[in-house]
């Protein structure tokens, strides 16, 4: 598996980021495709928000229980979103503001800059959107999520 692109973001250092897109809801920036892969960009500009996977490329060993972010109690890794998994990969839902050329201008980014772009799907609501869904232990309130930052846990 190689990268496709590069994810750029105002985050440069893993501490005091959002810890998911609620909470960087107007932060803008930007997805470099490679020049390689700019014909699969075709047809995209009619999505109003992305999948992004990525690789959490500065996260520290993996672990099989870790302690989330807006919790106390150690949690088994598959039941969290923390970037410490035995294969990192990240998923960010983004808003696309526009394309240029192979540029995505995003918004709603909670990655660190420099990040290792692995695929782009388009966000498609009859087929993403889940009603009724339980999330498990996870209690916490959307507003709780907006305002919670991360710190150096996962390094």
């Amino acid at each position: 598996m190689q990268p496709i692109g590069t994810i750029h973001s105002p985050y440069t250092r893993i501490e005091n980021m959002p810890i998911q897109p609620r909470g960087a809801r107007d932060v803008e920036g930007s997805v470099h495709v490679r020049e390689e892969f700019a014909e699969g960009l075709r047809d995209l500009d009619g999505f109003s928000h992305i999948y992004l996977l990525y690789h959490f490329h500065k996260a520290g060993e993996p672990r099989l229980t870790v302690v989330p972010f807006l919790d106390t109690t150690p949690r088994g890794v598959f039941a969290t979103r923390s970037p410490l998994r035995p294969n990192p990969i990240g998923l960010s839902i983004v808003e696309v503001v526009r394309i240029e050329g192979t540029t995505i201008v995003i918004k709603g980014v909670d990655i660190l800059d420099g990040t290792p772009l692995l695929d782009i799907k388009p966000y498609i609501p009859a087929f993403d959107a889940v009603e009724n869904a339980a999330s498990g232990w996870m209690t916490a309130r959307p507003e709780d999520v907006e305002k919670t930052r991360s710190d150096d846990r996962f390094r």
